[in-house]
């Protein structure tokens, strides 16, 4: 069949727009993790206590959920003062929740994330490789605890506390 010239540019501008509107995808409930959206302050560390903050944001029209992280340790059991930074992207994947993981010191780490109970999180490493790592985030009435384990890669379920800390909402 011939289309004319006309009718042709309708076709194809339906086929664009209905491809444009196919493409476009509402943004994921994160009503399970809204509580942890904001700016907030840490206290605490494991060995090497120090200060610092991090932030969770909607990013990409709301796609994802973006971490900023920042730790500064003083100067401590002759090592000199110094701080890390991490960035974490948190998306909505047809398996579940998933995040991917960078710092300043070269490591990334992919997780799959659960939300076990209300105002609880947990990241799960899924590396196949090397230790596995979890971290956990935890409301409590004064803002939230945060926890960071590692576990040997000859023993993948037994974990040992590595880094604590306490926070407040700051914004």
């Amino acid at each position: 069949m011939k289309l004319g010239s006309g009718l042709r540019r309708w076709v194809i501008a339906g086929v664009i727009a209905l491809g444009v509107a196919t493409s476009a995808r509402a943004a994921p409930d994160w009503k399970s993790l809204d509580w942890l959206i904001g700016a907030w302050t840490a206290t605490g560390g494991g060995a090497d206590q120090g200060v610092g903050g991090f932030s969770f944001v909607r990013d990409a029209g709301g796609q994802v959920l973006v971490r900023r992280n920042f730790a500064d340790y003083p100067a401590q059991n002759g090592r000199p003062a110094s701080r890390h930074e991490d960035l974490m992207v948190i998306s909505r994947e047809p398996a579940g929740l998933r995040a991917a993981y960078w710092d300043s010191e070269g490591h990334v780490i992919h997780y799959d994330v659960a939300t076990p109970a209300d105002g609880a999180v947990s990241f799960l490493s899924t590396d196949a490789a090397g230790p596995r790592f979890r971290l956990s985030y935890r409301r409590t009435p004064r803002g939230l605890d945060g926890a960071f384990e590692v576990a040997p890669p000859d023993q993948p379920a037994r974990f040992a506390p590595y880094l604590s800390w306490s926070a407040r909402r700051v914004k």
